[in-house]
């Protein structure tokens, strides 16, 4: 069976000239149905004339060239308007007669060049026309043919309106696809930053502390292992993301990391960090961003303490509740800054972002004993 809703815009694939030819053709056969004679458009008063060749060639220059009223509107409005001037001034006033006003109607709505002079053109046609009609023996009024006038410019002027909102219309999609696709660059520099940073940082550290365990052979080649793991790691990590950015791509970030913090801890416990480790709560089975975000938190906060605590007692707590994530990252700040490279600050005000945008609470503060604490409340439930 054919699904209905599927038809219009199957329609709307169609070139704008296939769309517009069944009004045309409606209009010029309007116009042959011999009930429908002598009601089109009246300008001037002249009396009725039976149709003949030239009526014919009158309907067809009013009707046919609405086909190209969106894709060359000046080209129809001056054929429309020529059928229009031999249709008035032979007195056929032919059903095709509304074909002025579409025409009219499609310049004001899609022309985009010379819209002036345009109509400064059909105001002196117009004006020809009223002055033939004058000689031929109109009787109609001056103040008639000005309220015709007025009514042209009225549908000119609808045109326009139309145009403007078209337009409106289009720079509101530009501006909201500019925007996502800043905060889409945004999102993927913050998941650069935060894959690259931790997983460079522990590089970095374990291969500092690997420089002064050549006398325990043992040792050295368990840090150069944690050192190749945490690079295949890296790797691992900045393949997903990449696979992120391909356009049929449908996997959520959360599930990148998400549930992995034993495995984080541990590693950051490979890279020389003492960690204590505590989770309090039972996982909810929805908490989707959220869980996903407070690994962020603890892993930039591990992060910073390896890069300017290095060494330093470090405790991570993760509370689930019902309706939200607590997470708390601190260190006593008796450690040493490692020789990483320093930081630009991009990762707390990143987490700051990613918390704020669920609606949570975020704070990285010193200690007054020294040290360094980051809490985060993630409201949780949010399977996005």
């Amino acid at each position: 069976m054919i699904d209905l809703r599927l038809i219009p815009d199957a329609w709307r694939r169609y070139d704008v000239t296939v769309r517009d030819l069944p009004f045309a053709l409606l209009l010029a056969a309007g116009s042959l149905i011999p009930a429908l004679h002598d009601l089109g458009t009246q300008v001037g008063g002249m009396p009725d004339r039976p149709y003949d060749a030239l009526a014919v060639a009158a309907i067809v220059l009013q009707s046919l060239p609405l086909v190209v009223r969106r894709r060359w509107p000046a080209v129809c409005l001056v054929l429309v308007s020529a059928g229009f001037a031999l249709d008035q001034l032979r007195g056929y006033h032919t059903f095709a007669g509304t074909g002025m006003a579409i025409a009219v109607l499609s310049a004001g709505a899609h022309l985009d060049r010379f819209r002036r002079t345009a109509m400064a053109v059909l105001t002196a046609a117009y004006a020809a026309l009223a002055a033939g009609l004058e000689r031929l023996g109109a009787t109609e009024r001056p103040d008639e043919f000005v309220t015709f006038y007025l009514a042209v410019c009225v549908v000119w002027g609808l045109g326009a309106y139309l145009r403007s909102t078209r337009a409106a219309e289009a720079e509101r999609r530009r501006r909201v696809a500019e925007t996502t696709r800043a905060a889409e660059r945004t999102r993927i520099a913050r998941e650069l930053h935060d894959v690259v940073t931790h997983h460079v940082t522990a590089m970095v550290v374990q291969a500092e502390a690997a420089r002064y365990l050549t006398a325990a052979p043992d040792r050295l080649e368990e840090t150069l292992a944690a050192v190749s793991d945490t690079g295949r790691r890296a790797i691992s990590d900045l393949r997903h993301l990449l696979d992120v950015l391909k356009p049929d791509h449908d996997t959520e970030d959360a599930a990148l990391t998400t549930g992995d913090l034993s495995s984080l801890v541990e590693r950051t416990r490979k890279a020389g960090q003492p960690v204590e480790f505590t989770e309090e709560g039972i996982r909810a089975e929805s908490a989707g961003s959220a869980e996903f975000v407070a690994y962020r938190v603890v892993q930039e906060a591990l992060t910073n303490a390896l890069k300017y605590a290095h060494g330093s007692r470090t405790e991570v707590r993760v509370r689930y509740g019902e309706k939200e994530i607590c997470v708390e990252v601190g260190n006593d700040g008796t450690g040493s800054r490692s020789g990483s490279p320093g930081g630009s600050g991009r990762g707390l005000a990143g987490l700051r972002d990613r918390v704020d945008a669920l609606g949570g609470g975020f704070s990285a503060d010193p200690r007054p004993d020294g040290g360094f604490v980051v809490r985060a409340r993630i409201p949780a439930g949010n399977a996005s």
